[in-house]
């Protein structure tokens, strides 16, 4: 069943890559009009896409880690501007090659240069903090707990062990403890009333469905008493058809989840933050909203065990744009990595060494200022396929 899904994502995502060729074959690709319309599309079908399965096949996340300055373009158009900016310098670099004059060469190099000084400018605004501003200290428990291993009654004992010995550890610094997604079971209490804030990835029960959920535990509270449940579940993972009549799983332990609220905002006394649980990492869109209703920083819980290195460093690349676009620090807790803190500008400032039991001091500075992208959110797209429309009209 596992090949099936990945072969149907594969021709899913061959299909989506084919109908865009076959389009842009047909309206010439040699003419201006049809790089604009051509690059705004691919760059609007990656907003949308990142709110499904098919999230990876964009090019939004792949200038980092290597070209930070280009990815800095986030924090004016978003992932999916960043998306758009590649498919046209792609565009450029084909008419240089084909027809070898010196003006299109020319063009492509002011073409490279701009998009990078204009992202290296908003990373630069990105990492100015604004003063007074206040912060807030968070101790990431990195577990460490094989998937398949995490809810026997031995690998519980030791998440414990470990949630007492992090509060003890938080209790002196006043920081908020959080643990990754899905690390407490359902209905799990704490093991002694928390004389700190405490967020933790688990699960919970609304009426009859099971939502896996982030949640929060109030100083001196033992049981949950807010939450933001997971809105982006994973088909045939984590929610299956007939799950209540049939009674099982699918393809993961934690199978049965029905999705939440669409909202990434929790609510908390000491100012609201915007969630992400697994891979909403993807969904910009969400995370800005989140921080336009009033997130002050980000935080991303997840569960990459038993996956490789190469999918931590997708997941991290995720984070950083996240960060950029909505020009706020970011916290990273995950089972085995990426546990990270980055920054405004997008850059990892501290981690905890991947695949390692280990825990964190990171400190938060609490933002509600407004990136250009937080403000014109897709315009730019639009603006791109407008502008290749009324070109397409002028016959260019």
């Amino acid at each position: 069943l596992c090949l099936l899904l990945w072969l149907l994502c594969a021709l899913l995502g061959g299909a989506l890559v084919a109908a865009w060729v076959v389009l842009v074959r047909r309206l010439d690709p040699g003419r201006l009009s049809t790089a604009l319309l051509a690059a705004g599309l691919w760059g609007g079908a990656e907003v949308v896409l990142a709110k499904g399965p098919l999230f990876w096949i964009g090019l939004g996340a792949s200038p980092l880690p290597g070209d930070p300055w280009l990815a800095g373009m986030a924090a004016l158009v978003g992932a999916g501007g960043v998306a758009t900016v590649q498919v046209l310098l792609g565009w450029g670099l084909w008419r240089v090659v084909r027809s070898w004059r010196w003006r299109w060469g020319l063009a492509l190099l002011m073409g490279l240069l701009l998009p990078h000084l204009l992202g290296a400018a908003a990373m630069a605004a990105q990492a100015d903090t604004p003063i007074p501003s206040s912060t807030e200290t968070v101790l990431v428990v990195q577990p460490a707990i094989p998937t398949r291993q995490k809810f026997m009654p031995g690998q519980q004992v030791r998440l414990l062990q470990l949630l007492v010995a992090a509060l003890g550890e938080a209790q002196p610094q006043g920081a908020t403890v959080v643990l990754p997604e899905g690390a407490l079971p359902l209905d799990q209490p704490l093991p002694e009333p928390t004389p700190v804030e405490v967020l933790s990835g688990g699960f919970r029960r609304s009426g009859p469905t099971l939502r896996s959920a982030l949640l929060r535990f109030a100083p001196k509270a033992t049981v949950a008493t807010s939450w933001v449940d997971k809105h982006r579940v994973v088909p045939l993972g984590e929610w299956v058809p007939l799950a209540p009549l049939l009674r099982w799983s699918g393809l993961s332990a934690v199978g049965g989840i029905e999705g939440g609220s669409a909202s990434r905002l929790l609510q908390r006394p000491s100012g609201a933050i915007g969630v992400a649980i697994c891979y909403e990492i993807a969904d910009g869109q969400a995370l800005a909203r989140a921080s336009r209703d009033g997130a002050g920083w980000l935080l991303a819980s997840a569960n990459l065990d038993p996956y490789p290195l190469a999918l931590q460093r997708q997941f991290q690349a995720l984070a950083q744009l996240r960060a950029l676009e909505s020009g706020r620090w970011l916290v990273s807790a995950a089972n085995t990595g990426p546990s990270v803190l980055v920054n405004p500008a997008g850059r990892v400032v501290a981690a905890l060494p991947p695949g390692q039991s280990s825990t964190g001091l990171f400190t938060v500075t609490d933002l509600h200022r407004s990136t250009p992208y937080l403000l014109a959110g897709e315009a730019p797209l639009l603006a791109v396929l407008a502008a290749g429309g009324l070109l397409r009209a002028a016959r260019l």
